[in-house]
């Protein structure tokens, strides 16, 4: 059965640095990459971070119904997930995995059902999660006070999933997601992707 792996959080909880481990350990899992409005950050690939759409781009394809899933998260903020970016993946025999906002996150496990194991990243305490965000140093006064008050909203979604695991030591948060993979997609043990010698 082709699966989905979501991966869901307040921002600053984690979820990023878990999705990436992941699909560093298991070679069965592909990684989908949403659409947004928002400007790329430095870094950035169009294609492999974010598709960026203009919100006209956007809008054209709410109208087409190409979204699986859709939401402006902050004001004039869109991100969705492509319906073709699912099923490109699931052409390639692999298992989809999402890095994705609270809101699309259920929308997507309504959406899929059993096909989708939903894990919501929780901060050890809101005191943290506010002390990560400040410390990332990529916001202004503005913006941070929208994610903390956004954060706090999102914290009380984590009944909505599947699976909730607390960040609190990430050596410990990274060996409990692989087991949550392993027991979802029926593994013996994780199959590490291979590393090329330098």
């Amino acid at each position: 059965m082709k699966k989905m792996l979501i991966v869901t959080a307040p921002s600053g909880a984690g979820k990023t640095t878990i999705v990436r481990h992941l699909l560093k350990t298991f070679e069965n899992l592909s990684f989908s990459v949403s659409a947004t409005t928002r400007p790329p950050r430095e870094g950035e690939v169009d294609g492999k971070d974010y598709y960026f759409l203009t919100l006209r781009k956007f809008n054209n394809r709410i109208k087409k119904e190409a979204f699986a899933e859709w939401e402006e998260v902050y004001p004039g903020k869109f991100y969705g997930t492509l319906k073709s970016e699912i099923e490109k993946k699931w052409r390639k025999k692999k298992n989809v995995v999402f890095d994705i906002e609270v809101i699309g996150a259920t929308n997507l496990k309504k959406l899929y059902g059993d096909r989708a194991l939903a894990i919501f990243i929780k901060p050890p305490s809101l005191e943290e999660l506010i002390r990560r965000l400040e410390n990332r140093d990529t916001e202004n006064k503005k913006t941070l006070a929208e994610r903390i008050a956004r954060a706090k909203e999102e914290l009380t979604y984590e009944n909505n999933f599947d699976k909730v695991l607390i960040n609190d030591q990430l050596s410990v948060a990274l060996k409990e997601a692989e087991q949550m993979v392993i027991d979802f997609m029926d593994l013996e043990e994780p199959k590490a992707k291979k590393k090329t010698k330098k």
